[in-house]
């Protein structure tokens, strides 16, 4: 029985790193495929979902901002070819990203802004940035669909109108699709 191998500098180096959305360069180049670091996002999002939870339904947005819809029909998704699945979470991640922005202005904006909110809003964007930077390495903005696949249904969407339900959707989001398709993209590459 061999002894469990050590995280590496680099590896510590990038998970410090990564927050900052800056780019890692020293980074192991399918460091999106360390489990351990989409669980750390994914329990961040988690987090920013609880805290909001605590104020029954609260803060409450000043106007509804879009959303990727995060359901998930496992036997489709998995019927899907990877670049498919790629082009849907890019998309769902733009998405995101642009909704936790508006979030983050109205919040702004708003005449009693929580600082604890404001935290969770700034980890989500740091994460949202680098995992798109981490996305990038599978070569998920690039995803160029083969000519005999079918075009890819719009993306579905929903409205959220309070911080809890926005990061219900974020938390959803890398718990269902980021997961599912950095999981089969890793496997892919594996071979």
């Amino acid at each position: 029985m061999g002894v469990p191998e050590r995280p590496t500098l680099p590896l510590l180096l990038s998970l410090l790193l990564l927050p900052l959305g800056l780019p890692v360069l020293c980074a192991p180049p399918r460091l999106i495929c360390d489990s351990r670091v989409l669980e750390r996002y994914i329990l961040e999002a988690k987090e920013a979902e609880n805290v909001t939870m605590g104020c029954a339904e609260g803060p409450r947005l000043s106007e509804n901002i879009t959303v990727p819809d995060t359901k998930v029909n496992f036997y489709a998704w998995k019927r899907k070819a990877v670049e498919e699945q790629a082009v849907e979470v890019w998309h769902g991640l733009s998405l995101l990203s642009e909704a936790i922005l508006r979030g983050q202005a109205l919040l702004g904006n708003s005449s009693q802004p929580s600082e604890m909110l404001q935290l969770h809003i700034d980890k989500a964007i740091s994460g949202l940035r680098s995992l798109t930077s981490l996305l990038r390495v599978l070569g998920a903005q690039e995803s160029i669909l083969p000519p005999d696949a079918t075009p890819p249904a719009p993306l579905r969407t929903l409205s959220v109108d309070t911080f809890c339900k926005l990061f219900r959707v974020y938390s959803n989001f890398l718990r269902g699709k980021l997961k599912l398709y950095t999981g089969e993209a890793c496997r892919r590459g594996a071979r």
